[in-house]
């Protein structure tokens, strides 16, 4: 499905990625983990062509992906919901909904009804405008946002930091519903272990740009978290 192999990304000259490997297979989710600064917002970004300079392969069910430009990778099947949610606060729902039709051509610019039914708050409130959202309804729009590109897979950075406790526990069952019922591989960026134990297959740690650790999630122990997570 989604492969890396010996990624270099760069902001300006300074390498911020260093020989990443990973794979994700139909239907998988992979969760990375690792301290702050230590490379997994980047990786997100340079596999959605964000970065000022990205070497390696990137392959995307087989096809190198590594030199199109964002927006073909986006109608080729990455959702992103990225890090503090991306809402344009100035647009109303519906508004932004239609942002994930610019990727999905064949939906027409019909807004899907599926997504109502996984997020009714969102049709309530289909004139509000985003920046009016709470935190929680602004994720589920992100996530709505990034379903409509009709993706093969989809890239969550942090998906529940600064979401009401009382909404977290939905925005990752909503996670694992996507991956389990829907069949969508997911990349998961994410600090709660728990959570990653609950609903990935496999995880990757990062250490200073490069992956220090992976494996099946059984393998993801108390000692291993010491290693690499605890500060």
């Amino acid at each position: 499905m989604l492969e890396l192999a010996n990624v270099d990304a760069y902001y300006g000259n300074s390498r911020a990625l260093q020989s990443v490997g990973l794979r994700v297979e139909d239907g998988e989710m992979l969760s990375v983990l690792g301290r702050n600064g230590v490379g997994k917002t980047t990786l997100l970004r340079a596999i959605l062509g964000l970065m000022d300079r990205v070497t390696g392969s990137i392959r995307l069910d087989g096809r190198e992906i590594i030199a199109e430009r964002t927006s073909d990778r986006a109608k080729g099947g990455i959702g992103y919901v990225p890090q503090g949610r991306g809402i344009l606060p100035k647009f109303t729902v519906l508004e932004n909904l239609k942002l994930g039709l610019f990727a999905n051509p064949k939906a027409h610019g019909r807004v899907y009804e599926e997504v109502f039914m996984l997020f009714p708050v969102l049709k309530e409130h289909l004139h509000r405008l985003g920046g009016n959202l709470s935190g929680g309804q602004q994720q589920q729009l992100a996530i709505a946002r990034a379903l409509i590109t009709d993706p093969k897979v989809m890239l969550f950075d942090e998906p529940t930091e600064g979401i009401q406790p009382n909404i977290v526990e939905e925005i990752e069952e909503i996670i694992i519903r996507l991956n389990r019922e829907r069949g969508i591989a997911i990349v998961l960026v994410e600090q709660n272990v728990a959570f990653v134990r609950r609903a990935s297959q496999r995880f990757a740690i990062m250490e200073k740009g490069s992956i220090a650790a992976t494996g099946p999630v059984e393998a993801l122990s108390e000692a291993v978290v010491h290693r690499y997570l605890t500060v």
